[in-house]
Parts: structure tokens; sequence; C-alpha cells
């Protein structure tokens, strides 16, 4: 369990942060300059020449950079609704009673490949996720595992949230992570090559990246949703890591399942409207969901995948575009 951090100093009289460990703090970075942070009462303060302050809100450090970000600090002071969307009754209900249309088949064998991966290294290793307000699909695999020490991040307060920040601009130092994940993450980024080259300056020489990004996938973040990827386009995301492995996420039974759903929403004029449509799609298209489980492997159905997962190792090599296109396979 992270350990709780006193200051014996200053104004600091009282519990800084009991969701993030020494080791993880000790490695945490001004998001603006990059310089080390000094820990007090109710807030971070940079040590460096921009000497920010940034604010703790329920012990969580509010580390972006506000100038290079989207989001400010006062939507997470003023706990404003950004990425999480609001869900009215009926939807709950129906989440709660109704199968789910989608199927992610793959993400509990990923998850146990990279666990297996970072046993190997012999030691804990630091684990950033990003968008950890939320569990992702499979992630519970890696809880279970001494060896990894989770740091959950996003960009606003939530159950599992231990760090805010933007993943645009990393609040780490250089080559200080074992591994980042980002699971249903960048097509919620404005750059996502922006943090693609964020994670690779915090991961360290051997550091492994995780990430499932969509392909076929109707928008579902609202104003917070901004790009899709093809095989080929999410390997070039990634073009500065090794591959370990990589693939199709989901088949065309879940996109189907998904159109459906957006076919029938396509009609509704109100919210509630919107919520009957995902009702009646859940309760008479979830089967097409099952169906994933016999083609995410098939070579005719990587074209048409909801999306792809990559599994990589950081690299000092890139990979070229001739080398790219080469990758893939038609039948």
């Amino acid at each position: 369990m992270p350990r709780v951090q006193r200051h014996t100093d200053g104004d600091a009289k009282g519990l800084i942060t009991a969701k993030l460990t020494e080791d993880t703090r000790s490695v945490l970075r001004c998001p603006k300059c990059k310089s080390t942070l000094n820990w007090e009462l109710r807030f971070v303060r940079c040590s460096g020449p921009c000497k920010s302050a940034f604010p703790l809100v329920d012990e969580v450090p509010i580390l972006i950079n506000e100038s290079r970000s989207i989001f400010t600090i006062e939507d997470c002071l003023e706990r404003r609704q950004t990425t999480s969307l609001a869900e009215s009754p009926i939807r709950r209900v129906a989440k709660r009673i109704l199968p789910p249309l989608g199927s992610n088949p793959k993400s509990r064998d990923n998850y146990r490949a990279l666990g297996k991966l970072l046993a190997a290294i012999g030691r804990p290793n630091r684990v950033l996720v990003i968008g950890g307000r939320t569990l992702g699909t499979g992630m519970d695999i890696l809880l279970g595992n001494p060896q990894v020490q989770l740091i959950e991040s996003d960009v606003a307060l939530g159950g599992r949230t231990a760090l805010i920040c933007d993943a645009h601009d990393l609040p780490f130092a250089d080559h200080s992570l074992d591994a980042v994940i980002a699971q249903a993450v960048l097509e919620h980024v404005a750059d996502p090559w922006r943090c693609a080259n964020e994670i690779h300056r915090v991961l360290k020489p051997s550091g492994l990246v995780y990430a499932e990004t969509p392909f076929m996938q109707q928008v579902h973040g609202g104003r917070y949703d901004f790009t899709r990827f093809t095989a080929l386009g999410h390997r070039r995301l990634f073009r500065q890591f090794d591959q370990i492995d990589a693939g199709s996420g989901g088949g065309p039974g879940t996109v189907l399942a998904w159109s459906y759903f957006y076919f029938l929403r396509s009609f509704a004029r109100s919210k509630r409207g919107v919520d009957i449509a995902a009702a009646v799609a859940r309760l008479t298209g979830f089967w097409l969901r099952y169906v994933d489980f016999f083609l995410v492997d098939r070579p005719a159905a990587q074209d048409g995948a909801w999306g792809y997962f990559f599994l990589g190792r950081r690299s000092d090599n890139v990979l070229s575009d001739r080398d790219l296109i080469a990758i893939y396979k038609d039948l």
C-alpha cells in the first residue's frame, strides 16, 4: 500500500498524499519545465525556473500544463464534467441488466503477456496507466502482480485516479517508467503523435508500451473524441517501438452491433430517445459480439476490426514508412 508522507518543515504539517507512493513521487516532474517538485500540504510546487504551483484535490495532484492542454486546473477544482459524460437512470439500468454490445476478446491475454514481461525484469515496476479513472477491460490481471506498481492517471477525478495529468505533457522524468498503458485513450487526445513521443520519453530504454485504439467505432466521447487508426496507422503511431505483438482487438461483429445501435439512435430526437435506442440495441443485438470470438484472428476480418492493440518495447530505431507498408498482408 502507498505510504502516507508527512513533512515536518515549513507550513506542510499534515497529510500530503496517500494515493502515490514515495517511489512514484520521486520521479514526478513539473509538466511545464520538467524540474523536480516540492510537496506541501495543499500544493505541489516546481523547484525550477517556472515556479508553478499545482493544487492537491482529494490527495490527488493536478499536474497539468494549461498552456498546452485543452483542460484546465479549474476544471478539476470545480469538478466539471469534461470527458465523463452523464448517464441517465434509464441508461444506467440498461447497462446493469442488459448485455453489452461490444467485445474485447484479446485484452486479458495481452495483459497476461505484459505481466510476464514485467515479471521478467525481476524488480517492482512503475507502470503508468493513462486514462486510469476506471479499470480497463482485462487490467485486473495486473492488480494481483506483486511486481507491478500501477500509477493510475487521468484528466479528471475518479474512483481510481491517483494523478491528474495530460498525456501531451507527462509529468515524469525522462526514462523513469517501466511501462505505459493507454487502453481506449489515444482516440480522445488532440495530438496522439505527441502523446506517443511523450510515452517514448518517459520510458526506460527497455520500457514497454501497451495500447488499444479504435478503428471502426462511432463517436463515443462527445467533444473529446478526435482520431481513429487503421492497423498500419496504429503501427506508425508507435514507430519508435519494436513490436512484440499487435493485432485486432475485436472483430466485425462488434462493429456491426455498434452500427446497429447508431442506426437506431439516428431516429431519436431527444436524450430519452437515445436511451431507448441503446436499450433496444442491447436487447436485440447483443449476440453479434460473440461472433468476434471466432473472427478476431481471421485474416479476412483484420481490415474490419473495431480497433487494434499494440505491445512494444522502446527502441532508438524508427520504423520507416517503406518497412511499414511491407507489413500489410492481403488475402
